[in-house]
């Protein structure tokens, strides 16, 4: 596992008492972080998600630095699971589920190389169960899948205020004027329009997307 610098029937699971947790981690980009961890953390089975950065050639990357470009990395997550509840293809289904997989300069209104979807993968079982996803959304979609799979690079978790950033009731000034960042987050996620987007790819499979 690669050392972190910092501290189709689809389901969101149904829940099966294990005697103990078989902790695993995946890591994906798919655009804003803030909207993958929202996403992931509605999994059972998913225990956490990590906003961060990986892929790129700067050490412990600062946020500026990043969506600037040049840096060469993403916006990832890193998503720990039980694997006694929800397993890694599941997982990867369910990513491809939640972008746009036909995408590669960005994702919905955020463009760059820090907005790029990809799968970071550490060894060839994370590799075939990534690529097996990506054929099985090509496979109902009908069209090529842009996004790469990707041997993993070191992971840097992203600045405190950007973890949980979707539910936290810190203030945070906006154009709107201070408000909490959950509401922040809520109206950049429609403005982007990553749902609309969503649900236009995948209709009734895009499991993050409401009626």
């Amino acid at each position: 596992m690669i050392h972190k610098a910092k501290p189709l029937s689809l389901v969101l699971a149904a829940c099966l008492a294990a005697p103990a947790v078989q902790a695993a981690e995946i890591t994906v980009a798919g655009g804003c972080f803030w909207c993958v961890e929202a996403d992931f953390e509605k999994v059972q089975g998913v225990s956490e998600v990590v906003s961060g950065y990986t892929g790129g050639n700067v050490e412990n990357p600062t946020y500026k630095q990043v969506v600037a470009g040049g840096t060469g990395h993403y916006e990832a997550a890193e998503i720990m699971y039980d694997a006694d509840q929800v397993s890694r293809p599941q997982l990867y289904d369910l990513f491809f589920r939640s972008i746009d997989p036909f995408d590669d300069g960005g994702q919905f209104c955020d463009r760059g190389e820090s907005y790029r979807p990809a799968i970071f993968v550490d060894d060839a079982e994370e590799r075939a169960d990534a690529e097996a996803a990506k054929r099985r959304a090509e496979q109902e979609l009908g069209r090529e899948v842009v996004v790469p799979i990707l041997d993993a690079s070191t992971f840097y978790e992203a600045e405190d205020y950007h973890q949980d950033y979707y539910k936290s009731s810190e203030r945070t000034l906006t154009r709107f004027g201070y408000i909490d960042r959950s509401d922040a987050y809520e109206r950049y996620r429609d403005g982007c329009r990553r749902d609309e987007r969503v649900r236009e790819v995948w209709g009734a499979d895009a499991p993050f997307v409401g009626g």
